[in-house]
């Protein structure tokens, strides 16, 4: 992934999970928020410490941040995404955690051209 396409900043974090749209499912919480001032799509994976210790989290993290960017999904570039990972993710294998990822990032591509 890109550094153009990451959230850093606490406060774009917070504005996002304020006021953007929430979907869920088993393994994920994804807040989507129309950022008109941003030229490029941007995402952010965040993970708790509940989920295991330091190497468990960055390689949940590394796993999303590769399936965001080998998928052929085409995100609108205004909108900053926030994905937050379930405790429930480290009992999944690669292949689940793709799929399920997969299937809230098309949901949430089907609205957003509505």
């Amino acid at each position: 992934m890109k550094k153009l396409n990451i959230i850093k900043k606490q406060s774009e974090i917070d504005t996002v999970i304020k006021n953007g749209k929430l979907y869920k499912n088993k393994l994920y919480c994804l807040y989507s928020f129309n950022n008109k001032d941003n030229k490029y799509y941007r995402f952010c994976v965040c993970v708790s410490k509940k989920l295991g210790n330091a190497v468990t989290r960055n390689k949940n993290k590394r796993q999303i941040k590769d399936i965001i960017d080998k998928s052929n999904l085409v995100f609108s570039s205004k909108y900053d995404y926030v994905i937050i990972l379930r405790k429930e993710i480290s009992k999944y294998s690669f292949d689940e955690k793709k799929k399920y990822l997969l299937d809230i990032l098309c949901k949430l591509e089907g609205e957003q051209d509505e």
